[in-house]
C-alpha cells in the first residue's frame, strides 16, 4: 500500500476510535498512531480492531504524572489508536464497566505508545 493511502486509512481508524474514547472521556482523547511500524519499506495500517489497554509505571513507562494510568484503544498487535492520559483508579473502574457493556475486550500484551 503506498504510503499516503495507509496513512488517510490509519487517520479514519484513529478517529473512529478517538471519537468513541471521547464519549467515555469527556473529550480527553488525543490520536497516536496511524501506522504500524515495521522493518520493510512496506507501509502498514494499525488494525481495525478495537480493544482498550491501561497503561501504568508496572509495565516500563515512565508516566509524567502521578495521576494513575493511560488509557488507549488499541489494535490486536498493541498500536495505540488514541489516548486518554491521567486516568484515575476510580475512572479506571467506571470505563471498565461501560467497555465491557459495549462488548470491547481489554488487550493482554505490550501497549505501542506514541513517542
Amino acid at each position: 500500500m503506498q504510503y499516503f493511502q495507509a496513512l488517510k486509512l490509519g487517520q479514519k481508524r484513529v478517529t473512529e476510535a478517538r471519537e468513541y474514547l471521547n464519549k467515555l472521556t469527556d473529550g480527553k482523547a488525543m490520536p497516536a498512531l496511524a501506522l504500524r511500524t515495521n522493518k520493510s519499506n512496506v507501509w502498514e495500517v494499525v488494525g481495525e480492531e478495537n480493544l482498550y489497554a491501561f497503561v501504568d509505571e508496572s509495565v516500563g513507562f515512565v508516566l509524567t504524572d502521578n495521576s494513575g494510568y493511560i488509557l488507549a484503544i488499541v489494535d490486536s498487535e498493541g498500536y495505540s489508536k488514541t489516548i486518554v492520559q491521567g486516568v484515575t483508579n476510580e475512572q479506571k473502574e467506571k470505563l471498565e464497566k461501560l467497555f465491557e457493556a459495549d462488548n470491547i475486550s481489554k488487550f493482554e500484551g505490550n501497549v505501542i505508545l506514541p513517542v
